[in-house]
């Protein structure tokens, strides 16, 4: 597996050289074709690295922000992921951005995934920076061990798009961008903290099963080469 290890000593030290690799990839993608666009995942990880970001002087008006996946709530909702966005990246000169969501108010959660393929889909590929977390289960985005539409949300050959999971360990149904929305990222990040997600990490490098451990399909099978980021 090819992938790029950054090990920092504290949590402040890895927001921080996080948040500047981000910040060169938007500057690159604004650089060449005038605008950028990234994915960012929710939970409890990414807070400390959306408060550094959220100050980096980014031509922010000219950049896209989505989320790589989302529990079918409503914004407002607490566990919503969009809620932590706007909670703690869409602040400062990053309030400037336009973000993209994924939940949309709609008759159910297949249409709501089929107006934010649309949407999505409109913004072009592939993604400028897409930035990862995994569960102490594997997964990674939505792509949960069980899920009733793992194999579809790993096959690289089907469409770009936003599709659903659910899962035993997934709490509500999900909406998330499938693998091959974000595999070619031209910067692809794993963002993890603790010893217990490292360890999980070191599980699914020595495994082979995609489906116990999904994180692996982005470790393995991207066409970029990932950056891992990690602190103790």
């Amino acid at each position: 597996m090819g992938y790029h290890m950054h090990a920092f000593e504290s949590r402040p030290a890895l927001a921080e050289g996080l948040a500047n690799r981000v910040v060169k990839a938007l500057d690159a993608a604004i650089e060449l074709k005038g605008s950028a666009t990234i994915a960012v995942s929710g939970g409890s990880t990414p807070k400390a690295f959306f408060e550094v970001l959220s100050g980096k002087p980014v031509e922010w008006d000219k950049v896209t922000i989505t989320l790589v996946d989302e529990r079918f709530v409503p914004a407002d909702n607490a566990r919503s992921n969009h809620l932590l966005l706007s909670t703690h990246l869409l602040k400062g000169p990053a309030a400037a951005a336009r973000v993209l969501p994924l939940y949309h108010e709609a008759a159910s959660i297949e249409d709501a995934a089929a107006i934010a393929s649309d949407e999505a889909n409109a913004l072009g590929a592939p993604f400028d920076a897409v930035i990862l977390g995994m569960g102490n289960d594997g997964h990674t985005a939505s792509f949960f061990p069980g899920g009733d539409h793992l194999a579809e949300a790993l096959d690289l050959a089907l469409p770009r798009r936003v599709m659903t999971m659910e899962a035993e360990g997934a709490g509500e149904p999900r909406l998330t961008f499938s693998f091959s929305a974000l595999h070619d990222a031209r910067f692809l990040a794993l963002h993890i903290e603790g010893a217990e997600k490292k360890a999980v990490l070191d599980k699914a490098l020595a495994g082979r099963d995609e489906n116990e451990m999904p994180i692996r399909a982005i470790l393995g099978r991207s066409a970029t080469k990932p950056d891992i980021y990690w602190a103790p």
